[in-house]
């Protein structure tokens, strides 16, 4: 059976990077009726806080990303393979680092960060690529003594053997091979006893029984090291594949100043989860229905095969079109939870109306918030604050007084039917087309763009609309 994961650090907001490494396991894992797994990667205690938990969670539940392992907020978890907070797997941790000193593959490491770095330097400077020189690889017991009681706490490093190959088959970008000698030997365990990414990661990848990981491009090279360590505790790697990174237009990944935001605040701003799912499903994998589809259609047309090697771009108006998409297609339900701050607006006997009449016309909520004022904000209409756009004052003033004169009478004798209004008002006038459609819609509703007046008059009323015209004539005398 197939099973992914996804392992987030809890050291802030998850983000659309972020969101699109799980929705693409998550994806695998349904597509496979297999597993999904959520796993907390917070050994960085400073960093990592229990609110990034919480709002991880609720983040991925609002989604539809449900895990089917790894339930944290339980305290032991749920699953066979618990704790899944890397925090509370310590004491596993330790038997490994254990089994790895006993045959003689790592060995305790006092270089300091300063000498460390110094060496970088100078390895760049001569052209070399930066890594460990094996300083203290050759320690001996009681030099190791000596440092310990001096009070030296030493890192852990993994002894990487010389002049061999590491190669792999990445399901994304095909084999992978890697040399030894050009790794150096690297951190397994901090020296204040935390464990290093590579370690832990790895090894609960295996202990959890994880059969693919889906992760950004980015980790490639921390491929070999993972497999290094997993070949000498004896455990099973999982199928690795990197998936490209999201840029920026100017291909710089992707951060704040190319509009990426946390999934709370796109939430927040009124974003539908459907529409960020399909967005995402579809940056970095090509193929499949072009149609706005739920996540268990999105999962059937999910083939790891047609996930991209070059880097995805983010590109908001593609975003924006699956919100729009999501609008339309949203159920009643849906819509009205959606929209629920339009409901102290609206009378309720008209919101069903109001729903359908301005659904095709908006992107969020604040869209619905101002239709909501413009049609039923009647006092607006007796007061000098009634909100004309510039277009549509410019549009009032170039019909003139007399028109709108006309369209008075002639609203009411069609009854506050529109067609009978514009059918009565176009022989009255003599205009047509834009010439007369376009002054209506500026004096009734105070824009020159939105829903279709045929379904807008109706919710104003005549006498309301009787009263939007009147004043039009005023403006414009």
């Amino acid at each position: 059976m197939i099973k992914t994961r996804f392992a987030p650090s809890p050291t802030g907001l998850v983000h659309l990077g972020n969101i699109r490494t799980a929705l693409f396991n998550a994806l695998l894992a349904y597509h496979n009726q297999g597993i999904f797994l959520l796993r907390i990667e917070d050994t960085d205690q400073e960093r990592s806080e229990q609110r990034y938990v919480e709002q991880l969670m609720a983040d991925l539940r609002w989604l539809g990303l449900d895990w089917q392992e790894g339930n944290i907020e339980t305290g032991s978890g749920q699953g066979q393979y618990a704790p899944y907070a890397q925090s509370q797997r310590g004491d596993i941790y330790n038997h490994y680092y254990q089994q790895l000193e006993q045959s003689g593959l790592v060995y305790p490491c006092f270089c300091s960060p300063e000498e460390l770095s110094i060496s970088r330097k100078l390895q760049r400077s001569a052209g070399q690529a930066p890594r460990y020189t094996g300083t203290c690889s050759h320690l001996q017991a009681d030099e190791v003594a000596n440092k310990l009681a001096q009070g030296l706490k030493p890192t852990l490093r993994f002894r990487v053997p010389r002049g061999e190959v590491i190669q792999f088959d990445d399901v994304v970008r095909g084999l992978q091979k890697f040399q030894s000698d050009d790794i150096g030997d690297f951190i397994i365990r901090r020296a204040d006893n935390t464990p290093a990414f590579f370690f832990c990661n790895a090894v609960d990848d295996a202990l959890m029984q994880v059969t693919h990981v889906l992760r950004g491009e980015d980790h490639l090279t921390n491929t070999p090291r993972q497999l290094l360590i997993l070949n000498a505790l004896g455990l099973t790697a999982p199928q690795y594949g990197h998936i490209s990174l999201i840029v920026g237009t100017d291909n710089t990944p992707l951060s704040k100043r190319h509009g990426s935001r946390s999934i709370q605040a796109l939430a927040a701003e009124g974003w539908l989860p459907i529409a960020i799912n399909n967005y995402l499903a579809r940056l970095g994998h090509s193929g499949g229905r072009n149609e706005l589809l739920p996540l268990t259609e999105l999962a059937a047309d999910f083939d790891i095969k047609r996930l991209g090697k070059t880097p995805a771009k983010y590109d908001e108006d593609q975003l924006l079109y699956w919100q729009q998409q999501a609008v339309l297609h949203s159920d009643e339900q849906t819509l009205a939870d959606w929209l629920n701050d339009t409901r102290t607006l609206v009378p309720e006997a008209q919101y069903a109306e109001f729903v359908s009449a301005i659904r095709g016309n908006i992107t969020f909520p604040k869209d619905a918030i101002l239709w909501a004022q413009i049609l039923f904000a009647q006092h607006f209409a007796e007061t000098e604050n009634w909100d004309y756009s510039d277009p549509a004052r410019e549009q009032i003033q170039q019909a003139g007084s007399a028109f709108f004169q006309q369209a008075v009478n002639a609203l009411e004798t069609a009854n506050g039917a529109w067609s009978e209004l514009t059918k009565v008002l176009k022989k009255t006038t003599d205009k047509k087309g834009k010439a007369l459609f376009m002054p209506l819609r500026a004096a009734l509703t105070g824009q020159t763009h939105g829903p279709e007046m045929g379904r807008l008059l109706p919710l104003l009323g005549q006498q309301e609309a009787s009263l939007r015209l009147q004043r039009a004539a005023d403006m414009s005398g």
